[in-house]
């Protein structure tokens, strides 16, 4: 895989607190990501100002906030969430049919009616910090975490949404469910000899690629490293290494 063809595929998490802190990392790493996610922590900080700060800059912007609530509540969100416009947000699978519709609705009317693109937008399955044990004890579900992983990616689909968020181990398993226009956006990636932190479900970058994965999400390995430029090429150079 060629680097530039990497690049697009890589998404830096900016899991930290404010947007100076967020734009510091931007301006380091734009060169090596094709996006940047901001999720709960930077979002609830900093607000939807940041991400036209980011935007301002160049930057894609993966907004990952899971939305997960009643469907008219998701889809007004939705359509708010779309005026920012960023490229990709989420939605949690566990919503329902009704409000992952909803959501892709509102999406869609929202960006016709600003005439501008409309988000990707996502339904995250299971988190990949949950593992068998959890997933069966903790959270008392039957069957395996492929099994739920798969079952709301085909409902996902089914309610015109254009991805997954899911952990890399069921990629190629989404891959053959949904086919192969459909994302499959993946956290829980790991560089070899990365330690994994609070994940479980983890993945190298490479193996992720191999096996399906649209987009790789990446924080701590890259945003936490002593020269965070120098671990997002290397980074990219194992990703190129990808069959």
């Amino acid at each position: 895989m060629e680097l530039d063809k990497a690049r697009e595929k890589l998404i830096v998490a900016l899991d930290v607190d404010t947007k100076e802190q967020a734009l510091q990392l931007v301006e380091l790493l734009q060169p090596y990501a094709g996006m940047f996610k901001t999720g709960m922590q930077l979002f609830y900080s900093a607000g939807p100002a940041v991400v036209s700060v980011l935007k301002e800059r160049g930057a894609g912007v993966f907004l990952d906030l899971k939305l997960h609530d009643i469907p008219n509540t998701v889809g007004h969100a939705a359509a708010v969430l779309t005026r920012l416009g960023v490229s990709m947000l989420t939605v949690h699978a566990a919503g329902g049919a009704a409000m992952m519709r909803a959501a892709a609705a509102a999406a869609g009317e929202e960006a016709d009616r600003l005439k501008i693109r409309r988000p990707r937008v996502l339904a995250v399955t299971v988190l990949t910090s949950i593992d068998e044990q959890a997933f069966n004890r903790e959270l008392g579900l039957s069957g395996t975490v492929q099994d739920r992983v798969a079952a709301w990616s085909a409902l996902a689909r089914e309610c015109g949404l254009d991805g997954v968020v899911a952990s890399a181990r069921e990629a190629a398993l989404v891959c053959r469910e949904c086919g192969p226009d459909f994302l499959v956006v993946t956290p829980g990636i790991r560089p070899a000899g990365a330690g994994s932190g609070d994940q479980r479900r983890i993945m190298t970058p490479a193996a992720a690629l191999a096996a399906g994965a649209s987009h790789l999400v990446v924080g701590r390995p890259v945003t936490g490293a002593p020269d965070p430029a120098a671990a997002a090429r290397a980074l990219l150079a194992e990703m190129a290494g990808a069959v």
